[in-house]
């Protein structure tokens, strides 16, 4: 499996990439690159494909349309899905102890990159030849399974516009991570999507089942308070939206401190602080594009082996009891699809995070070697890595179950209560935020001192 990884990592060599930056721009120079990025993308999502008859698009609110960035018949068809997904894919397969690597060490990171871009790209040359052959563009109604009214070279076209798109949006993301802008572009993209599904079920103006789709809307144009309404938001779902986003910044700043002495200063005594949500929210992205996957995959299947087909009922029911529900009446009404949603989402937000604590350098071990190396020590306790792991792993491994647990049963009660943007999006939404707001500190800092830029080898 290793040399599989290297044979990929080689052919991305032949991948364009963005060069890092020699040296960062300006602050507001490297915040108007992000922007200017995220507009590119929000305008990619409105250019059709050629060769494709945009006949509609998903509602705004949909789980996998928000999170992948998706947006069918233009060239965000497949959205950062193949990049995210190549992404989950290799971190399991490491995580799991499957392929053998250790990403603190910069060979091993590097072939890591650069077979995730590879494997991205193949990702979205498949998902593209999977929808062109499939005819999910052009199909016809009553027509035979895999008759189209458009030739090979129609096809071809297709599969090369949802290819390129992909890989600009990974030029995207390097463009940022390397220096030109701030955070990263997949999880802006994210942030956009999720902002538009809010917007959306705030104030969407779409009539469905004789009701205006936003709550907003709804209570304007027809006078109706909405306090609860079967699969369209309501005041219940608005009003679980500002507390989640309120419980949600408690949450991230809150703290865990463990106490360490430096002999290097005279015993001098400190706390290391540890996030109480340990896994920030990359286990919930995992489960929500885990999810996402799903809806996608049975999609399809449909395109080719027919709506009918055994594996494409297996996979569209797994998606349909594994997907969120939509506010306190779908969840009251449908208790068998609530439960089976509750219960598999915490188990895949646990997996998730022990695997990610693992593969990001968050185990215990890997904290206690950070420990060392940086010359700090617990009080009472010798100079050994070993003994200082099992002391962690007392504090690392119960919180990684707490945060783990916690982030994903706040997605869960979110959900319930049919909070806008979806109970993923929400925690997403406030932990990308807040990361963003993070590093914009952290660079406005360096930028006011430089002599620390010259401590920290910038």
């Amino acid at each position: 499996m290793p040399g599989v990884l290297e044979a990929l990592a080689e052919i991305s060599k032949y991948i364009p990439t963005v060069k890092k930056a020699a040296r960062p721009p300006s602050l507001p120079t490297r915040l108007m690159w992000t922007g200017i990025v995220i507009l590119l993308y929000l305008i990619m999502t409105e250019i059709p494909l050629v060769g494709v008859k945009i006949t509609g698009t998903a509602t705004a609110a949909t789980l996998t349309y928000m999170l992948l960035g998706m947006n069918l018949g233009t060239l965000m068809t497949l959205g950062i899905g193949p990049i995210v997904t190549a992404g989950i894919v290799l971190e399991v397969l490491v995580g799991g102890g499957l392929i053998e690597m250790d990403l603190t060490k910069p060979r091993d990171r590097k072939i890591f990159m650069g077979a995730q871009r590879t494997l991205a790209i193949l990702f979205a040359i498949l998902e593209a030849a999977a929808y062109a052959f499939g005819c999910r563009f052009w199909r016809v109604p009553g027509a035979t399974l895999g008759t189209c009214p458009v030739g090979l070279g129609v096809k071809l076209l297709v599969i090369l516009q949802l290819t390129i798109a992909t890989l600009i949006l990974m030029w995207f993301d390097e463009l940022v991570r390397n220096g030109w802008g701030i955070g990263s572009a997949l999880s802006m993209f994210i942030v956009a999507n999720v902002v538009k599904g809010m917007f959306w079920q705030l104030a969407g103006t779409v009539k469905y089942r004789g009701q205006y789709y936003g709550w907003l809307t709804q209570v304007i144009m027809q006078h109706d308070p909405a306090v609860l309404r079967l699969g369209l938001p309501d005041m219940v779902g608005f009003l679980a939206t500002i507390a989640i986003i309120m419980l949600l910044a408690y949450f991230q700043l809150m703290r865990v401190y463990i106490p360490v002495t430096s002999p290097r200063y005279g015993s001098i005594k400190t706390r290391i602080p540890l996030n109480f949500i340990y896994v920030t929210n990359i286990p919930i992205l995992f489960v929500a594009i885990t999810v996402s996957d799903l809806q996608i995959l049975a999609n399809v299947m449909a395109s080719i082996t027919g709506p009918n087909s055994f594996w494409t009922k297996a996979v569209a029911y797994m998606y349909a009891y594994m997907r969120p529900p939509r506010g306190v009446l779908e969840s009251i009404h449908y208790p068998l699809h609530f439960l089976t949603f509750t219960v598999s989402w915490l188990a895949l937000g646990l997996l998730f995070g022990f695997i990610w604590v693992e593969v990001a350098g968050l185990s215990p071990r890997q904290q206690a070697e950070n420990i060392i190396k940086s010359g700090m020590e617990l009080p009472g306790i010798r100079r050994n890595i070993k003994l200082l792991e099992r002391i962690l792993a007392r504090y690392i491994y119960p919180l990684t179950v707490i945060s783990s647990l916690l982030v994903t049963g706040i997605a869960i009660l979110a959900d319930f209560f049919g909070a806008y943007g979806s109970g993923s999006g929400l925690v997403l939404l406030v932990g990308i935020i807040y990361s963003f707001y993070e590093a914009l500190v952290y660079e406005r800092t360096l930028e006011m001192y430089p002599a620390l830029q010259r401590i920290l080898g910038r």
